[in-house]
């Protein structure tokens, strides 16, 4: 009895000492499983950061009854974060992990962590567990990778928008107008024509623009009709001797008021007055009339027709008819509005006496401070919907995001560049597929641009490098997606701006090229900013400068 107990004890110290060795062999021998990461440096993307791990055990590596615990984990200034614990086994445990032979093997694990704040940084290492029966010995951390590489984070959120446009015209071209009626069917300028009230206010009117500095008289015009009754080349020879007739009275209208030498016209029968005239006129059947110079262009089928129409025709002949008989006098001038800074100084002594147009120019004349004030006079005064409009661009600049909201609530036309409004708000937010749909629908140049920020955040690198190559103002995210992308000749053709962040961005486009001495270069130019002064150190795509 005492034989086989003392047999039984020698067996179970011979387990323990398999058992140990097993275990602490895998962990002395743990220098000889290679393992490989992809990436090699790590790479954040959409807030997430994702690599595969390829290992190579050797042959004779794994004990057939062990089970092998191996926890990945990113170690950063800070903290530490374990992706999910990978678990294998040798060939003759009885459970479900992956299995690795005694003869060694290849496993590939896809790996997964959150990004956060200090993840810059940090190092990727593997920490294993190997486990026989009772027994488990810890095997030596294994720093696989370094990293997180965040380029993708210097995107610029804040969106492109851009105000609404005013209509202010720099120089109006106005026009000074009298006319000079005939009978019908001749072409005598009677005196009582000359001494008309339409000939004295246009007498009034070549003073006033002689007398007007803002006003210059560019040139002057005689126009000379036949009204659309008669033949079509009987009444074009009217309209030429009623152009000689209005031509000879010319000097007795602006004798002792300044104006030069007319240019004369004669057009003939005057459709385009006629169809005014009636459209204008309290006629019962105008309807009728115009629908009739709709269907024919052909002058004489027009005038058939109309006259067929008896009761209208009369009508005509008493309200329509006599006012197209006429030589028109014209004074063609331009108006210099107010300037730039006569703009500035109205908005502080008269803002009342600007229009519209006038307030939404000024507005864009002075700094951001200033604008609110006069995009609110705009709206309370002329119920101003582009100046509504432009109050959201101006908070979203002033980075008041709520007054932004509550401002687009209040504009009525629901356009391209509201939807891209409220694709900015919703970026801002950080809502990205809402500010998608809104960009997506909007489809102007900003929303494009705005897109391609959506989609730098998304990881969507390539579309974003698609969407940007034709954004309009500042470079910075093209530049950026081109890095993505791995474009770099490309982004170093785009970063033409010369502030800080794109100084930066040439600096990473520098390193990546192995330009040592220009990455320097131009950080030496970005760390003016002490924003980028200090991720310039751990920055791992300068990791070989230096710095």
């Amino acid at each position: 009895m005492k034989r086989v107990i003392n047999h039984l004890a020698a067996a179970l110290v011979a387990l323990a000492a398999v058992a140990c060795s097993s275990a602490e062999k895998m962990a002395q021998m743990s220098e000889n499983v290679i393992v490989e990461c992809n990436p090699a440096v790590l790479e954040a993307v959409a807030g997430n950061i994702d690599a595969s791990l390829t290992v190579t055990y050797p042959e004779g590596y794994f004990h057939p009854k062990a089970i092998l615990a191996v926890t990945p984990v990113i170690v950063y200034e800070g903290g530490e974060q374990a992706a999910s614990t990978l678990m294998y086994q040798g060939e003759k445990v009885k459970d479900n992990y992956k299995v690795v032979a005694k003869d060694g093997g290849v496993v590939t694990e896809k790996i997964h962590f959150t990004y956060v704040p200090g993840m810059e940084k940090a190092h990727l290492e593997l920490r294993g567990v190997a486990s026989y029966k009772t027994k488990s010995v810890n095997l030596p951390v294994k720093k696989v990778a370094d990293g997180v590489n965040t380029t993708y984070m210097l995107v610029k959120q804040s969106g492109n928008i851009s105000y609404k446009a005013d209509n202010y015209q720099d120089i109006i071209a106005q026009t000074a107008e009298g006319q000079i009626l005939y009978t019908i069917n001749s072409s005598d300028v009677r005196s009582s024509e000359l001494r008309g009230q339409s000939i004295k206010d246009f007498q009034a009117a070549l003073d006033e623009i002689n007398a007007n500095e803002r006003k210059t008289l560019k040139g002057t015009e005689i126009v000379a009709y036949a009204s659309p009754d008669g033949g079509e080349e009987l009444n074009d020879k009217l309209s030429d001797k009623r152009a000689g007739s209005a031509e000879k009275a010319w000097n007795k209208v602006v004798k002792g008021h300044e104006a030069s030498a007319p240019e004369v016209k004669s057009i003939g029968q005057d459709w385009d007055g006629f169809k005014e005239l009636v459209s204008n006129s309290d006629i019962q059947d105008k309807d009728l009339i115009l629908r009739v110079l709709s269907m024919y262009s052909d002058p004489a089928v027009r005038e058939n027709e109309i006259k067929n129409m008896s009761q209208i025709y009369t009508e005509l002949k008493g309200e329509v008819l006599p006012e197209l008989r006429r030589a028109r006098l014209i004074a063609n001038v331009e108006y210099q509005n107010y300037t730039a800074e006569e703009l500035t100084k109205l908005l502080d002594e008269n803002i009342d006496v600007l229009d519209e147009e006038a307030l939404l120019r000024a507005a864009s004349l002075v700094s951001l401070d200033k604008k609110e004030p006069v995009y609110k006079k705009a709206v309370s005064k002329y119920n101003s919907d582009r100046a509504q409009f432009n109050l959201v661009v101006l908070y979203l600049q002033q980075n008041k995001l709520d007054l932004a909201e509550s401002a687009l609530a209040k504009v009525s036309a629901k356009d391209a560049d509201y939807q891209n409004a409220k694709g900015v708000i919703a970026l801002r937010k950080g809502n990205l597929a809402e500010a998608a749909n809104c960009f997506n629908a909007s489809n102007t140049d900003d929303a494009k641009a705005n897109m391609g920020i959506v989609d730098i955040l998304s990881g969507n690198y390539s579309k974003a490098a698609e969407e940007l190559k034709d954004a309009k103002g500042c470079c910075h995210n093209t530049v950026l997606a081109y890095i993505l992308t791995g474009q770099l000749d490309k982004a170093a053709a785009a970063a033409q701006c010369q502030d800080a962040p794109v100084q930066y961005l040439k600096a990473i486009i520098a390193a990546r090229q192995g330009k040592t001495a220009d990455a320097k270069s131009y950080l030496e130019k970005a760390s003016k900013s002490e924003k980028f002064a200090k991720r310039a150190v751990k920055d791992i795509e300068f990791a070989g400068l230096s710095l």
